[in-house]
């Protein structure tokens, strides 16, 4: 069945670059990001590990927890790490989990119940290149799909990130290409009478539907 919005995370046990992780047990109360790559070595994904290690900081700031995911065993991911770090002059400081028996890019179906682990290309696990980010409540938040030649934009996952937990405080919505500290939309969910409490200074309405109002602190 396939993963969507709102299903809970899978949980699931790994060897990482860190050690052992229960998926859920270390997402503890807080936010995660995991994100996934289709083959070790490979020069896309070489640079997107480098560039998540640079903004690994802001992410911490937003209480939430990196970890990364390729279809090869830990061994080569400890390996690839100094390559990473020697390219893109960054230390990659968050686990990388080993996905050689292809058990977690299924079970997050990123590849067919069918496939079998073995030699594969990074072309036959085209479709393990993902970023998913997951709530306390270990719901999938959101989920980007990327082609093997597209590099993965990490400054959006943190604008999006940014937009789910103000929403998740507050009963508003983002507007498109919103950025911290812009204004918000008041939840369709929320009447008038209910908005007049929370905005006793009103609101901006060009439609009826359409209620602007400053970024609530």
């Amino acid at each position: 069945m396939a993963l969507r919005i709102g299903d809970e995370a899978p949980n699931f046990k790994a060897e990482t670059t860190k050690g052992p992780i229960d998926f859920h047990q270390w997402i503890g109360n807080g936010w995660a990001v995991l994100f996934s790559h289709p083959k070790d070595f490979t020069p896309v994904c070489t640079t997107e590990l480098g560039a998540m290690a640079k903004l690994k900081p802001e992410f911490d700031k937003r209480n939430t927890k990196v970890v990364g995911l390729s279809v090869d065993p830990v061994t080569d991911h400890s390996r690839w790490q100094q390559d990473i770090e020697e390219t893109q002059g960054a230390k990659v400081d968050y686990p990388l989990i080993g996905d050689a028996d292809l058990k977690i890019s299924k079970l997050y179906d990123m590849l067919p119940a069918e496939a079998t682990p073995g030699k594969r290309t990074a072309a036959d696990n085209q479709t393990v290149r993902t970023v998913f980010v997951i709530g306390p409540d270990k719901k999938v938040k959101l989920i980007l799909y990327y082609p093997m030649t597209t590099g993965r934009n990490f400054d959006e996952v943190l604008r999006v990130l940014d937009s789910m937990q103000l929403t998740a405080k507050h009963k508003v919505a983002t507007p498109a290409n919103w950025k911290q500290g812009q204004d918000v939309i008041i939840a369709g969910s929320v009447s008038d009478e209910d908005a007049k409490k929370q905005y006793p200074s009103g609101w901006k309405a060009p439609r009826p539907y359409l209620r602007i109002v400053p970024q609530p602190k």
